[in-house]
């Protein structure tokens, strides 16, 4: 009934994933990532009516993607898949699962807490637009205690922040802060690996002037590297700004497996 997919399994997929949202689905920009990553699960009945995404990472499986074929929604399908995964996640002796729910939408909420997952934490998405803005002062280096912060999104997948990571975007300058006025706010900047000229921002935002700071470089760091969208995911909610755009809230969702 479970299965892994195969490349011949695009079709029929994107065919019942392409009305997902009102403004359609990102299944078809990331089905073949996902197909080489491994963990691209489907629930069949003679044809695929079902699938989801795992990824592996440290002790932590994130669980993404799940897709039903609308004739089969509410027969628990999206409920076993997510079962399955588990049973994968705890044969390696992962301790936690996690996934990233809209905050409206109700019914997969209710799903994910009726196998025990809880809200862990709420964020806001929102998509900046890039302009030339030499209007800052950052700097580059990490003030995070990872134990406090324990993740940083990459590819939107809440991942482990850990002291081998830290130091590992540290290395590459992607971490900056600003400490100009007030509570330091801090960022780490990651590309998307599913699409080109995206660049995904995790904000960490303490004062308003200082989180003013990392958007006009975040702003002009777009401008000067050419990409074609900025988002930028936080816990807080945001001030109002033309060139900041607030997309939607997520619950992040989380389970102990053991």
């Amino acid at each position: 009934m479970i299965r892994d997919a195969i490349n011949s399994d695009k079709f029929s997929v994107l065919n019942f994933c392409k009305d997902t949202f009102s403004w359609g689905d990102y299944i078809q920009d990331v089905w073949d990532y996902w197909l080489s990553e491994g963990n691209l699960l489907l629930v069949e009945k003679q044809y695929p009516v079902g699938m989801c995404h795992a990824f592996f990472s440290k002790n932590q499986i994130w669980i993404e993607g799940i897709r039903i074929k609308s004739n089969f929604r509410r027969q628990g399908l999206a409920s076993e898949l997510i079962k399955h995964v588990e049973s994968l996640a705890k044969e390696k002796q992962i301790l936690f699962s996690f996934m990233l729910v809209d905050t409206k939408n109700s019914s997969s909420i209710s799903m994910a807490k009726s196998l025990n997952y809880h809200i862990f934490q709420t964020w806001n998405f929102y998509s900046l637009f890039s302009q030339i803005n030499n209007n800052h002062k950052i700097q580059f280096g990490t003030v995070l205690n990872y134990t406090q912060i324990p993740h940083y999104v990459k590819s939107w997948r809440w991942l482990a922040l850990d002291e081998e990571t830290l130091l590992s975007l540290y290395k590459q300058n992607k971490i900056i802060f600003s400490d100009n006025s007030g509570d330091i706010s801090t960022a780490i900047l990651t590309d998307s690996e599913h699409f080109d000229k995206t660049l995904i921002v995790t904000l960490f935002s303490g004062s308003q002037d200082n989180t003013l700071d990392i958007i006009s470089y975040i702003q002009n760091y777009g401008a000067e590297k050419n990409y074609q969208k900025i988002q930028i995911l936080t816990k807080e909610k945001l001030f109002f700004l033309n060139t900041l755009e607030h997309k939607t809230t997520f619950n992040l969702m989380q389970k102990f497996l053991h």
